[in-house]
């Protein structure tokens, strides 16, 4: 693991999914500042309609959402809404589902990792924009000059979920190497009341997905290593997670309050002219 500290006066680079002025933490520039509590914290998810996951989390996330693989990485995302800027497990003003689960990506905020390619390190960051971030704190992010317990916390948080970040890459790679991805599509068939078909079989999103069909082709001393490191059960995680792609529709639905019926499916992908599913 590389070394992982807060930092003085390091250049950052790159953008990350929710971050709009993430600084290097320090004593220095941060000394005052520390966290106050706000009505709605996770306020800043309700623009995210999809957020990436960590291959530890997919138990917990397949009961709530479509557990995708998206981009070229492959990268696994959780499908929280059909639309760019809508997370349909967050309300209008902020209120997350109490049944949702929340994301590390997401929880981790206002604090980040970023690399220190000249130094070999992992900074320990905030967005200093984030609205619970506060000059007048109620848990300061330094105690006489040091890092607080709360930020001591805070970095721990974010060197387990680097790691887990790690995990997951190699996870994609070996479902890869095994050839197991096939490309799939999210559709829906509208109905009206009576439950008659309204129009236009609709595809909300295309994908990568992990495929059961190849997985049960492996031989079986590869398919017995997948389930001694752990691989084989976040595959049956992801393909569970599928079967969530009717609440989110549903709740796509019931947002643009139509109180039309739809049936959800999802299909080998087979150069569909629909959407593609992109974070």
């Amino acid at each position: 693991m590389e070394n992982t500290q807060p930092a003085q006066n390091a250049p950052l680079s790159g953008q990350v999914l929710f971050y709009s002025n993430p600084q290097p933490l320090s004593a220095e520039k941060h000394g005052g500042l520390g966290i106050k509590q706000v009505e709605k914290p996770f306020a800043f998810l309700g623009k995210a309609h999809a957020v990436p996951l960590t291959v530890n989390e997919f138990g917990l996330a397949s009961t709530s959402y479509p557990i995708i693989f998206v981009g070229a990485d492959k990268t696994p995302i959780g499908a929280m809404g059909i639309r760019q800027d809508e997370n349909l497990f967050v309300s209008k003003d902020g209120d997350i589902d109490p049944d949702f689960y929340v994301p590390a990506f997401a929880r981790r905020y206002p604090f980040v990792f970023a690399n220190d390619q000249q130094q070999q390190r992992l900074l320990l960051c905030v967005d200093r924009d984030a609205p619970m971030v506060s000059n007048q704190p109620e848990v300061p992010f330094f105690e006489n000059g040091q890092p607080s317990q709360f930020t001591q916390n805070a970095m721990n948080f974010c060197q387990d979920f680097e790691r887990q970040r790690q995990s997951t890459e190699q996870f994609v790679k070996t479902i890869d190497q095994l050839g197991l991805f096939t490309q799939k599509a999210a559709t829906f068939q509208p109905r009206d009341q009576q439950g008659n078909d309204s129009g236009a079989l609709q595809t909300i999103a295309e994908y990568w997905a992990i495929d059961d069909q190849k997985l049960q082709e492996l031989p079986a001393d590869k398919i017995e290593e997948l389930h001694r490191n752990g691989i084989l059960a976040a595959i049956t995680a992801h393909s569970i997670s599928l079967l969530n792609w009717s609440r989110v529709i549903n709740r796509a639905i019931r947002s643009q309050q139509t109180g039309a019926m739809a049936q959800a499916t999802e299909t080998p992908q087979g150069g569909s002219d629909g959407p593609s599913f992109q974070i």
